[in-house]
C-alpha cells in the first residue's frame, strides 16, 4: 500500500537547491506523495519544510493527488493540523512548502518508550492518551466540517511537537474531499492496519472511516502491542477487514489490566466493521472517551 516512486530517489542531488526562496538543508521523511525536505528561508531567517514531487518521477494520478493534498491542507487553519505556506514548481519539481514543526513521529515515540525497563511504563500514560486523541479527534472533526477526509491516519503521520504533548496531523497525500471521486478511488491506498474495512473493499468513506483509524490508534496508545488474530500476511490481514471481521484477538482491558473494562466498548464502537455501528462523528467519540476519563480517571495522575 501507498507506494511511491520518490522511493527511487536519491535526495543528496536536491541538498543546496533553491525552491522558492528557500535552500534544501537535508531531507527529512518520504510520504505517500514526495520527499519532505529540512529549508531554510533567508528572507525570514527560519526554517521551513518543503515536500517536494521530482517531474522526472511524476505521473497523471501523482500530481492530481500532490496538488490536492496542497489544497486540502491550505485550506485548514486548525493548530493540531500542518500549516501550508506556499505552492509552486520549477523546473525539476512541483512542491509546496509547510511549518517546520519541532518533534518526532508518534510512532518514535511508541517505539521509545516500548524498551523501558519497567513494564508499566512501556505505554503512554492514560490521561496523556486521550489528551492526544481529543486533538485528534477535534482537528479531524474540523476537516471534515470542510469536506476534508484524512485516510491515513496512523502514529507515523503524527508528529508529537517535543515540549509538549501536542499532536500534529501530516500528510494528507491520499486525503479526499468528500462526495468527490475519480479513477484513483478504484486503487487500494492506505496503511492496511489503520485502513476501515471499507477503504479495503473500494466503498464510499466518510469522517467514520477516519474514526474507525482513530479506534486502531487508541487501541495502541493503550496497550503496549496491538493483539492481532494471526496473520500470515498483510494480504490475510486485508482480506479479513474485507470479509468485515475483526482484527483483534482481545479486549483492551484483557491486554493492560489497569483499564476498566468500559474502554472495551469504545474501542469497539470506534472500529466497527460496519460503519453504520461506529460513532457518526468525532464529538460523539469524544463524548464516550470524556465520560470514561470522569469515571475512571478525574484526580489520578498517572
Amino acid at each position: 500500500m501507498n507506494g511511491t516512486h520518490s522511493n527511487f530517489y536519491d535526495s543528496s542531488h536536491a541538498i543546496g537547491m533553491t525552491i522558492g526562496n528557500a535552500t534544501i538543508v537535508k531531507e527529512l521523511a518520504r510520504g505517500n506523495m514526495g520527499i519532505v525536505f529540512i529549508a531554510y528561508q533567508s528572507n525570514l531567517k527560519r526554517r521551513i519544510a518543503v515536500k517536494v514531487l521530482p517531474k522526472w518521477l511524476c505521473t497523471d494520478e501523482s500530481i492530481r493527488r500532490f496538488e490536492q493534498e496542497a489544497e486540502a491542507v491550505a485550506g485548514l487553519s486548525h493548530p493540531n493540523i500542518v500549516p501550508i505556506y506556499d505552492i509552486g514548481e520549477t523546473e525539476q519539481f512541483r512542491y509546496f512548502t509547510m511549518q517546520l514543526i519541532d518533534g518526532i513521529p508518534l510512532s518514535a515515540v511508541l517505539e521509545r518508550i516500548s524498551r523501558h525497563i519497567l513494564p508499566s511504563r512501556r505505554i503512554l500514560p492514560l490521561k496523556t492518551t486521550l489528551s492526544v486523541l481529543r486533538q485528534l479527534i477535534e482537528a479531524l472533526g474540523y476537516a471534515h466540517s470542510r469536506g476534508v477526509i484524512h485516510l491515513d491516519i496512523k502514529p507515523e503521520n503524527v508528529l508529537m511537537c517535543t515540549d509538549a504533548h501536542i499532536p500534529i496531523i501530516t500528510d494528507f497525500g491520499i486525503s479526499r474531499w468528500v462526495g468527490r471521486s475519480s479513477e484513483a478511488d478504484s486503487v487500494l491506498r492506505g496503511s492496511p492496519l489503520y485502513m476501515a474495512p471499507e477503504q479495503v473493499a473500494l466503498e464510499q468513506t466518510d469522517a467514520r472511516t477516519d474514526i474507525y483509524a482513530l479506534g486502531v490508534l487508541l487501541f495502541r496508545l493503550l496497550v503496549d502491542k496491538l493483539p492481532l488474530v494471526a496473520c500470515a500476511s498483510y494480504t490475510d490481514l486485508l482480506r479479513r477487514k474485507f470479509n468485515k471481521q475483526t482484527i483483534f484477538s482481545r479486549r483492551p482491558s484483557q491486554v493492560n489490566p489497569r483499564l476498566n473494562s468500559e474502554i472495551d466498548a469504545i474501542v469497539a464502537t470506534a472500529t466497527a466493521s460496519d460503519l453504520r455501528q461506529r460513532y457518526p462523528s468525532g464529538s460523539q467519540f469524544w463524548d464516550a472517551l470524556r465520560s470514561y476519563r470522569r469515571k475512571f480517571l478525574d484526580g489520578d495522575e498517572t
